[in-house]
C-alpha cells in the first residue's frame, strides 16, 4: 500500500479595486459552493490588498462569503458613496472596529497577508500571521506586528487622495504611517508566491494559486450632476486610480516571470460592453450587482480548472 500523495499548498490573492470588490464576491460566492467549506478551511495563505484585504480578513476569520457580500451591500457601498476623505475615512474606520472588534492575528484561522504602504520608508508592510512567514528576524517576529485586524485593514484601504493616511500602532509602541498597499501590490499575488516558496518553504510545483482580480472596465460616463463626475477631474484622482490599474498588470507579468513554476489560476474578466463601464468610486448597487453577476460567470467559466486547484 502507498502512501498518499502530499496536499498542494494553497494560496488566495484578492486584489485591491475599491466596490469593484463586489466582482471578487461573485467569484468566491461559487469558489465557496465548489469547496463545501469556508474558505478558510480550504486555502493555507490567503493575501489581500485594500478592498481585497477586507474580504481577506473576514474570510481568514470564518465568515462565509454571503455573509461578507451582505455587509458589502449594507456598508461597503456607503463608504464609497461618501465625497470627503475625511467622511470616507471615517465610515471605514467605525466599520473595521464594529466588524473585527479588538481581534489580532492570532484570531485568524489560516495563514495570512495583508498588504499595505509603508508611507515615510517608501516600502511595502504585510501584516502576517505566522513566524515561518518571516523573511527576516523570525526571532522577534510578532503577529501583524502586533496591530489589531482593524488597523491592518484600514491601512491597506487608505488610497490617497480618496481616504486620509492611517496612523498604526505596533505591539512595541511604534506609530508608523500605513497608506493603500495598492501603491506597492495592488495584485498581491507575487508577495504571497514568495512566503510560500522562499519563507515557507514549499515547492513551486506543489502550489497551487487562486488569484482574483475585480474585473476589467470601460471608465464610467459620469452625469453632470454627479458628484464623482467632478472628482475624477482632479488630476490626482486620476492619477492614482491609473496607477492602482498599472500596478496590477505589471504584478501579474513580474509574476509569470519569476514564478512561472507555480500553478496560477487568475480569475479577471475584462468587459468592453459601455454597460459595465465602473470605477473604484462605484455606489450604484444596479451596477455593483451586475459585477457580482459577472465575477459567478468568470468563476464558472474556470471551474473545471477550479476542481482541478482545489478537490
Amino acid at each position: 500500500m502507498t502512501d498518499a500523495a502530499p496536499a498542494p499548498f494553497r494560496i488566495l490573492s484578492l486584489d485591491g479595486g475599491g466596490a469593484k470588490g463586489f466582482y471578487t464576491l461573485g467569484v468566491l460566492k461559487e469558489l465557496e459552493a465548489l469547496v463545501g467549506v469556508p474558505l478558510c478551511d480550504k486555502f493555507d495563505l490567503i493575501y489581500g490588498t485594500s478592498t481585497g484585504a477586507i474580504i481577506a480578513a473576514l474570510l481568514g476569520l470564518g465568515k462565509p462569503v454571503d455573509e461578507i457580500e451582505s455587509l458589502y451591500r449594507l456598508r461597503v457601498v456607503q463608504i464609497m458613496g461618501k465625497l470627503l476623505p475625511s467622511r470616507k475615512t471615517a465610515a471605514l474606520e467605525k466599520l473595521a472596529k464594529e466588524v473585527f472588534e479588538g481581534k489580532r492575528f492570532d484570531a485568524f484561522k489560516t495563514e495570512m497577508g495583508i498588504v499595505g504602504t509603508r508611507w515615510e520608508d517608501e516600502r511595502p508592510i504585510i501584516f502576517k500571521t505566522s513566524r515561518g512567514q518571516a523573511f527576516a528576524g523570525a526571532g522577534t517576529f510578532e503577529p501583524g506586528f502586533g496591530c489589531t485586524i482593524a488597523d491592518a485593514v484600514v491601512g491597506s484601504c487608505s488610497a490617497y487622495p480618496f481616504f486620509l493616511k492611517k496612523m498604526v500602532t505596533t505591539g512595541r509602541g511604534d506609530r508608523i504611517e500605513v497608506r493603500d498597499g495598492g501603491f506597492v501590490a495592488n495584485n498581491p499575488t507575487l508577495y504571497a508566491i514568495a512566503d510560500a516558496t522562499k519563507s515557507l518553504g514549499h515547492s513551486p510545483t506543489m502550489v497551487r494559486v487562486v488569484s482574483v482580480g475585480v474585473g476589467e472596465y470601460p471608465a464610467p460616463n459620469l452625469s453632470v450632476t454627479s458628484a464623482r463626475k467632478w472628482l475624477n477631474k482632479w488630476p490626482t484622482v486620476k492619477f492614482a486610480q491609473k496607477l492602482l490599474e498599472i500596478n496590477t498588470q505589471s504584478m501579474e507579468q513580474l509574476r509569470g516571470v519569476l514564478f512561472g513554476a507555480v500553478p496560477t489560476l487568475r480569475i479577471n474578466t475584462s468587459y468592453t460592453q459601455p454597460e459595465m463601464a465602473t470605477d473604484m468610486l462605484e455606489a450604484d448597487m444596479e451596477k455593483l450587482g451586475k459585477l457580482w453577476s459577472r465575477g459567478r460567470d468568470s468563476a464558472r467559466e474556470q471551474e473545471a480548472q477550479l476542481r482541478q486547484f482545489l478537490i
